[in-house]
C-alpha cells in the first residue's frame, strides 16, 4: 500500500515525518511511503538516515502551507504545495492513502475539492479516537467543521457508528450526543433537532451524554459539531499532560529512595502510554472519497508512524466500502430523514 505522506505539515517538519515513516516501514513491509515536499530539504534529511532499503521514495512540492493560512487562500493559490500534491497522487491513483500534519482546514478543503465525498454525505468529520475507562471510544466531528446543521450532525452518527464497528470489533456501538444535559430536551437548537434526527435513526442511540461522562465508556461513539469537538479535543490532551507531569512530580519528590518502586514505575508507564495521543495516530477524514489522515500540528514520530498504520488500514481493509455501505442503508429508509434538517 502507497501511503503520500506531506514531508513539509507539522511544527517539526520535515525530519519527524521522515523519522516516522521509516518507523513504519520499518514495522510493516507492506507499506510503501512517498514523501512529498521540497525535495532537496527532504532529501537532506534522507541522506542523515540509513534507510536506503526502505520503500520510501520522494515527490517534489514547491510550496508550503503554513499553519495559519486561509483554507480558501491556499486551494486558490498553493496549487503546488504539498498537501495538494499528496491529495493529488491518492486522486490519480499514485497513492492509495494521504497523511499530514499540516493545516487541518487545507487538508479538509482540498480534500473535498479534489476528492470529492462520498455519495450522500453533506459534511466530512474528523473521527478522533480517544481513551475512556472501558477502552476507547470515537469523537467527531473533532475540528473539521465548525459550524453544523442537525443534518451533519445525524449523518456524523452514522458514519461513526460504522467505523466504531470496524476499529473496535462491536456489533451494534453506542452512540452518544454530547450535550449539556442527559435529558432530551437538554441543548442548544442544534442538539435538540440532532436529537430527533438521530433518535429517528436505526442508530444505536442511547441519547445526550454530558461532557464529565464522555471518557467514562458509557458510550463507543460521541457526536457533536466540529466547534466543541475541537475544544473537547484539546482540552483532553492538555489536561492529559498536565496529569502525568503532575504524577511524575509527585513520583520524582515522594516515591524515590522509598524500596521497590517498579511497580509504580509500571503502572505510571501504561497511564501515559493510554493518554498519549501519538499512541492513536492520526484521525481520519470521514465522508471523503478516498482515505485522507490528518494528524496533530506538533505530532512526534510515533504519531506520524501510527498515522501511516492507520491509512494503511483504512486502504487495506476497506473500511471506506463499510461506510459508504452503512451509511446507503440508513439513507435508503427513507428520504425524510435524510433531508429533514
Amino acid at each position: 500500500m502507497r501511503i503520500a505522506l506531506d514531508a513539509m505539515g507539522g511544527d517539526f517538519a520535515p525530519a519527524t515525518n521522515i523519522d516516522g515513516a521509516i518507523e513504519a516501514l520499518s514495522e510493516n513491509r507492506d507499506l510503501s511511503v512517498i514523501l512529498v515536499g521540497n525535495a532537496s530539504a527532504v532529501k537532506a534529511e534522507l541522506d542523515k538516515r540509513d534507510c536506503s532499503r526502505l520503500p520510501i521514495s520522494i515527490q517534489h512540492a514547491s510550496e508550503v502551507v503554513e499553519m495559519d493560512e486561509s483554507p480558501l487562500m491556499a486551494l486558490r493559490r498553493k496549487k503546488d504545495s504539498s498537501i495538494r500534491v499528496a491529495i493529488n497522487m491518492v486522486k490519480a491513483g499514485d497513492a492509495d492513502a494521504m497523511v499530514s500534519a499540516g493545516n487541518s482546514g487545507v487538508v479538509m478543503a482540498t480534500a473535498l475539492y479534489v476528492l470529492g465525498k462520498l455519495p450522500g454525505v453533506e459534511r466530512p468529520a474528523i473521527a478522533a479516537i480517544m481513551p475512556s475507562l472501558k477502552d476507547h471510544f470515537l469523537l467527531l466531528d473533532a475540528g473539521a467543521n465548525v459550524d453544523c446543521k442537525p443534518l451533519h450532525l445525524y449523518q456524523f452518527a452514522v458514519m461513526g457508528e460504522a467505523y466504531a464497528k470496524f476499529i473496535f470489533n462491536i456489533e451494534k456501538p453506542r452512540v452518544g450526543l454530547l450535550s449539556i444535559g442527559e435529558e432530551d430536551a437538554k441543548g442548544n437548537e442544534l442538539t435538540k433537532e440532532a436529537f430527533k434526527l438521530i433518535k429517528g435513526s436505526n442508530v444505536n442511540f442511547i441519547g445526550n451524554i454530558e461532557g464529565q461522562d464522555i471518557f467514562s465508556g458509557e458510550a463507543d461513539v460521541v457526536v457533536c459539531d466540529g466547534f466543541v469537538g475541537n475544544i473537547a479535543l484539546k482540552v483532553s490532551e492538555g489536561l492529559a499532560e498536565t496529569i502525568v507531569e503532575m504524577l511524575k512530580r509527585e513520583f520524582m519528590e515522594h516515591a524515590q529512595g522509598k524500596g521497590d518502586s517498579s511497580v509504580f514505575k509500571d503502572v505510571f508507564k501504561r497511564f501515559v502510554k493510554r493518554t498519549d495521543y501519538s499512541e492513536y495516530g492520526g484521525a481520519p477524514l470521514l465522508g471523503i472519497g478516498n482515505p485522507c489522515i490528518i494528524c496533530h500540528g506538533r505530532s512526534t514520530s510515533k504519531a506520524i508512524k501510527n498515522a501511516i498504520k492507520v491509512a494503511g488500514a483504512f486502504h487495506g481493509k476497506g473500511i471506506l466500502d463499510v461506510i459508504s455501505s452503512e451509511f446507503n442503508k440508513e439513507l435508503s429508509r427513507g428520504e425524510s430523514v435524510a433531508t429533514n434538517e
